[in-house]
C-alpha cells in the first residue's frame, strides 16, 4: 500500500504500479473520515494507516458499492462498531445485491462487481446536499445510479469515486481509456456520467481525487480535455 497526502486528504492505494485501488481518509478535528474501503485484505492496512496519522476513523463513506470500493467494509465495522456507515440511498440496493432499475432510470444495465455478501446495513442514507463533517455530498449518478461524490470545502479537494479516473490519463466514467479500460467497462450510463463530470468541473476543484489512479492537483484544464473527449 502507498501512502499519498495533499494538505488534510491521504490516499491509501493498493497494487499502485498495476491496478490502482485507492481509499481515502480526509482529516479533521475529531478524528479521521474514511471514504471507500477498497479490497477484502485492505482492512489490516487501513487501520494501520490510521495509527499512523493517530486520529481515530470516526466514518466510513462510500462513494458507491462496487466491490473494489466496499470490499473491506465488513472487516472494518466489526472492527469501528461506533463509525456510522455512510452511502447513497440508491445504491444502497447495490450494496444488498440488488440490480434492478428503478422507476424513471435509463433502461441500460447496472454494469461491474455488485457485491453479494457484505453483511454491513448503512446508517445513513445520503442525498444530494447533504453533508458530513466539512464534506459536501454530490449525487453524481453514472458509473452506478446512486454514486456520490464529496468535496471538502476546506481544501476544494474532490473525491469522486469512479466519476471520473486518472490512472492512464484523466478519463469521465464510461470513456474507454485504452491504458487502463476497467472504469468504462463497470460503468451503467454514459451520458449521466458525463452531465456528473461537468457538475464536478463546475465546483472548480483544487484536488481531484479518484477510485483509480494519483491524485492531481489544479484539475481543471485536464478535466475540460477529458470531458470534451467524452462528448465526442
Amino acid at each position: 500500500m502507498r501512502i499519498t497526502k495533499i494538505g488534510n486528504i491521504y490516499q491509501l492505494s493498493f497494487m499502485p504500479r498495476f491496478f490502482p485501488v485507492n481509499c481515502y481518509f480526509v482529516e479533521e478535528k475529531e478524528g479521521l473520515t474514511l471514504i471507500d474501503c477498497a479490497l477484502p485484505y485492505s482492512s489490516k492496512h487501513i487501520l494501520a494507516a490510521a495509527k499512523k496519522v493517530n486520529k481515530p476513523i470516526t466514518r466510513i463513506v462510500l462513494t458507491h458499492a462496487h466491490d473494489d470500493h466496499v470490499g473491506s467494509l465488513d472487516a472494518l465495522k466489526e472492527a469501528l462498531p461506533h463509525a456510522p456507515v455512510y452511502i447513497s440511498r440508491r445504491d444502497s440496493r447495490l450494496l444488498k445485491g440488488d440490480t434492478g432499475l428503478e422507476s424513471g432510470e435509463p433502461d441500460t444495465p447496472i454494469r461491474g462487481g455488485v457485491p453479494k455478501k457484505i453483511i454491513t446495513k448503512p446508517d445513513i442514507l445520503l442525498e444530494d446536499g447533504d453533508e458530513i463533517g466539512a464534506l459536501l455530498t454530490i449525487s453524481t449518478p453514472g458509473h452506478t445510479p446512486g454514486s456520490l461524490s464529496f468535496f471538502d470545502k476546506s481544501s476544494r479537494a474532490i473525491i469522486t469515486g469512479d466519476a471520473l479516473q486518472t490512472r492512464g490519463g484523466v478519463a469521465v466514467a464510461g470513456q474507454l481509456n485504452p491504458l487502463f479500460p476497467f472504469p468504462a467497462f463497470a460503468t451503467w450510463n454514459k451520458e449521466l456520467a458525463l452531465n456528473s463530470a461537468n457538475k464536478l468541473l463546475e465546483l472548480s476543484p483544487y484536488v481531484l481525487a479518484v477510485g483509480h489512479g494519483k491524485m492531481i492537483t489544479d484539475p481543471a484544464g485536464l478535466m475540460k480535455k477529458a470531458i470534451e473527449r467524452s462528448q465526442k
